[in-house]
């Protein structure tokens, strides 16, 4: 079983990672493909006259501020376009596979949190009206019976509340949540850079193994802004069962084939 996270920054060859993940649904491979829209959301959310307002959480991460008219846009960017072009590409090479959001049959479900605690400048504030939230479930029945009847899953970033709302969740943490429900052999986040870098200016100083127990103290020391996240998901599926992690570049060649082969940063 292989999840793998194409990420929603720009700059990502999504033509070329369907293709690896055809090629490999081909071969007999398991697949599901959860996708990123950050980027898409930023454009579309500017032509509608709303645009996006990132913030800084008082533990020192940088999200995105979703109100509701943000999670509207959000969920027709993700689970509308995104999610359907990709489900389209696949069917183009051969793939049978399903298009979901984590509201669809609550596949995602988690607490909402309707106040963000923020720094800005200088300054701690509340934020209210927020519509996010963190995983606590996944409903891997659902994911299994698909799996089991021949369709491979491509799951959009939305999640349920237990109150029934739609919810604004982080995209690398949803498929760590599914990677590890799902005892998957590896998780593979692709991004826009080559994986965890000991200086982000420089993309030759890729650390290509970090050992689980280090996982945390590579958070502390070279994760900055959403690489933070994504060290903090393969922390969590790997304490979660995953066997592996990889971060990898998906704006090369053959990126899925590439990183399985060992290009990236491996946690394991």
């Amino acid at each position: 079983m292989l999840v793998i996270k194409a990420g929603g920054g720009k700059g990502l060859d999504t033509e070329a990672v369907v293709a690896d993940v055809a090629d490999l649904v081909k071969q007999g491979q398991q697949v599901v493909l959860v996708h990123g829209g950050s980027h898409e959301t930023n454009v579309i959310s500017e032509q509608l006259g709303h645009p996006p307002r990132f913030v800084t959480s008082v533990s020192g991460h940088s999200s995105r501020y979703t109100d509701r008219e943000t999670l509207e846009i959000f969920v027709m960017v993700t689970a509308g376009k995104i999610n359907k072009l990709l489900v389209e590409r696949l069917q183009q090479l051969g793939v049978n596979a399903v298009g979901l959001s984590g509201i669809d049959g609550r596949l995602l479900e988690g607490n909402r949190k309707d106040h963000l605690r923020i720094v800005e400048d200088g300054k701690r504030k509340i934020l209210r009206g927020e519509y996010s939230g963190v995983i606590e479930q996944v409903n891997v029945s659902l994911l299994t019976l698909l799996l089991g009847a021949g369709y491979m899953p491509v799951v959009a970033p939305n999640a349920i509340s237990y109150e029934s709302e739609a919810l604004n969740v982080d995209g690398d943490r949803a498929a760590a949540a599914i990677a590890a429900a799902l005892k998957a052999e590896t998780l593979l986040i692709l991004t826009n850079v080559p994986g965890v870098l000991r200086d982000v200016n420089d993309e030759n100083s890729l650390i290509t193994q970090i050992p689980q127990a280090q996982a945390e103290d590579v958070l502390d020391r070279y994760a900055e802004g959403r690489m933070k996240r994504k060290v903090l998901g393969a922390a969590e599926a790997l304490r979660d069962g995953v066997g592996q992690v990889i971060i990898a570049d998906g704006r090369v060649a053959s990126p899925v084939s590439q990183a399985l082969s060992g290009r990236g940063t491996v946690i394991k």
